[in-house]
């Protein structure tokens, strides 16, 4: 196990290395002068772009300003946003966890979902509730996210007034902001009207949840029913039936156990495409998050802010696949060997 996490620890700082590389090398890509990309300032005077150049180290080699670009993001030193022209992570730290609340809402009612309906798919394949499970899930699967959204917010908010169309709570509830993620800031606020806040993020948070959640359940639905119809037709599942288990034991203790192993792997997938996912969903809902942010961004011009938010977006999702590796290789100890 040692030597794996030492090859994956490896692997993840090469991966970071190339990430940095890229986001460095933006700035030079991008149009506009380098020092505006760099710092995100408007109109810079001929004392100040002497201090720049010094601080930035645009005199010397394109290894040494690398290495001093890795020290400014360690360091907190993102540069400035050309809209707001306020220090780009703190934006980032501001609109991140709105983000990671509706990714991980959705991929909570994809797993919620998509595993207990593959599995009753997978146990009589060929039966009328699987070749039903199957169509539904092919129909997700190909709905457009944008047309699924849409379509929400025209039946359950403009025709029946159920649900709010945008935003993540009313604006008449004043939160106070301390971690960013709206119901725990709600559930941890000294508020008289926590329940009727509570209540009314729900709403806002139930149509772009659902919207998100669609691709991610079917395509759990579909990878659970193979893998657990590839798990049934294990030997060892024959020997358990063989020594009278029933089918409820078998699908349990020996079934059900090794067909969601592979299923670890495909939180680190899944979280992944959700964060991709959830740039056009908060488009559609208005949801103040990193993807909303970054859409923005790249509509103003805003080319300091495009290098931030895809250095941060990259590392969520690199994170989350690595994290999810590591945790499939502890529980699979098969998938250690070299």
């Amino acid at each position: 196990m040692r030597a794996f996490l030492l090859r994956r620890l490896f692997l993840l700082a090469f991966v970071f290395i190339a990430l940095s590389l890229f986001a460095f090398s933006l700035a030079y890509l991008f149009p506009g002068d380098i020092l505006n990309n760099l710092s995100g300032l408007h109109q810079i005077s001929p004392e100040q772009a002497v201090q720049l150049t010094n601080y930035y180290q645009l005199d010397r080699s394109y290894v040494a300003q690398y290495f001093a670009y890795l020290q400014r993001i360690f360091n907190g030193d993102w540069g400035l946003s050309f809209a707001s022209q306020q220090p780009l992570l703190q934006e980032i730290q501001h609109l991140t966890p709105a983000t990671i609340e509706l990714a991980a809402y959705a991929l909570f009612i994809s797993f919620f979902i998509g595993i207990p309906l593959g599995i009753i798919a997978a146990i009589k394949p060929d039966g009328v509730m699987s070749k039903t499970i199957s169509a539904i899930a092919i129909t997700g699967y190909s709905l457009p996210i944008f047309w699924w959204g849409l379509l929400l917010i025209m039946i359950f908010s403009l025709a029946l007034g159920w649900l709010p169309t945008a935003g993540r709570i009313n604006v008449l509830y004043e939160i106070p902001h301390q971690s960013g993620f709206m119901l725990w800031d709600i559930y941890i606020a000294d508020i008289p009207y926590k329940a009727e806040a509570f209540y009314n993020a729900l709403q806002h948070l139930l149509l772009p949840t659902i919207v998100l959640a669609t691709f991610p359940t079917t395509v759990m639905l579909r990878f659970v029913r193979d893998s657990m119809l590839d798990v049934l037709q294990q030997n060892y599942i024959k020997t358990a039936r063989a020594k009278g288990l029933s089918r409820a034991q078998v699908l349990y203790r020996h079934g059900l156990r090794n067909a969601l192993l592979p299923v670890i792997r495909q939180i680190g997938l899944q979280f992944s495409t959700l964060i991709t996912l959830a740039m056009m969903t908060e488009i559609i809902f208005s949801w103040p998050g990193l993807g909303h942010w970054l859409i923005d961004s790249i509509y103003q011009r805003n080319y300091p802010a495009i290098q931030a938010g895809l250095l941060m977006i990259s590392t969520l999702v690199i994170s989350a696949n690595m994290s999810t590796d590591l945790l499939h290789t502890y529980f699979n100890p098969l998938a250690r060997k070299p």
